[in-house]
């Protein structure tokens, strides 16, 4: 066993032989968006990503599926070919799965990949000095929620479906030298349902570091800040802000909304990558030059208090 549960990391890896480590993990919820075919999308996207964040390459996955027993099949069946479509992006085969009846839908995968277990990145490898860039804006939580309510705008569900369909596929390639670069990355993880926040601090916590954020550089997402204004506020926003605050400072002028976009829990979210300062900026600029919206956010300091300081 290379990486296990006891650092809250983003997947398992167990090393199978000299040059070959098994990535392993599992995620399913329930429907956030009203499209079939898109949350199959979705639900594909953030079960790989755990993958991605390893600095692994998926090669198979099992569908996990709940489904109403009265439930219309030609949902199911749109789902499960979204769900497909976004497996076979990532080259990442399907070789069965398990379904239950459940009046709540849910659907996702247990996804397995490959890594060289010299080049796993885990959340544990943030050196002082490194630099922070995070690949995706913030903000699918509460613009999930708008959606439910029936009060997101159009254009903010489009910009919250693009992100949370895209693949990390890209960002992962360039980032572990596969585009033909190489880059000092110490660690990564991706940030999903405990939020930048959150994802910061398991990383900080696991490398024995604290990090500075800089607010007004993290991106995010069409509508995200007038979506927060509206107090359209997901339950697994208030338990991440319940969870983390204490480990964050935040300095004087940091906006009420930006604070509360900080703790938003996250689906299919990006990569937050720490590489050394040397590196920082070529990193950034090839991942854009890759279609990937790279932005540098912070940078890794000795381990003091706070565990994170937010700055304006």
């Amino acid at each position: 066993m290379l990486v296990g549960f006891d650092k809250a990391d983003d997947a398992g890896v167990y090393q199978i032989a000299p040059d070959t480590a098994l990535v392993q993990t599992v995620d399913f919820f329930t429907p956030i968006v009203d499209d079939p075919y898109t949350f199959g999308q979705i639900a594909a996207v953030n079960s790989l990503s755990d993958v991605y964040a390893m600095g692994g390459r998926p090669l198979t996955a099992l569908a996990l599926v709940c489904f109403p027993e009265k439930g219309e099949l030609e949902i199911l069946e749109g789902i499960l070919a979204g769900g497909l479509s976004k497996m076979m992006e990532a080259g990442c085969t399907i070789v069965g799965g398990h379904s239950i009846r459940d009046d709540e839908l849910k659907f996702g995968y247990s996804v397995t990949g490959l890594v060289h277990p010299q080049r796993v990145l885990a959340n544990s490898g943030a050196r002082p000095g490194d630099r922070l860039l995070l690949t995706k804006a913030l903000g699918t939580g509460v613009i999930s929620t708008a959606i439910k309510k029936g009060k997101a705008e159009p254009q903010w569900i489009e910009a919250a479906a693009r992100s949370m369909t895209t693949l990390n596929k890209a960002a992962a390639e360039v980032i572990t030298g596969k585009a033909g670069q190489a880059y000092e990355v110490h660690g990564m993880t991706d940030i999903t349902g405990f939020g930048l926040v959150g994802h910061a601090r398991e990383l900080a916590l696991a490398s024995d570091v604290s990090l500075h954020l800089h607010a007004g550089r993290v991106p995010l997402l069409e509508g995200a800040v007038q979506c927060a204004h509206a107090g359209y506020i997901p339950g697994g926003l208030k338990a991440n802000r319940e969870f983390a605050e204490c480990a964050v400072e935040f300095a004087a002028g940091v906006g009420a909304e930006l604070k509360t976009l900080l703790f938003d829990p996250q689906t299919a979210g990006g990569l937050l990558i720490s590489v050394a300062a040397a590196d920082a900026e070529r990193l950034a600029r090839d991942l854009k030059a890759n279609k990937v919206p790279a932005v540098q956010i912070g940078e890794v300091v000795p381990r003091a208090q706070p565990l994170i300081f937010v700055e304006k």
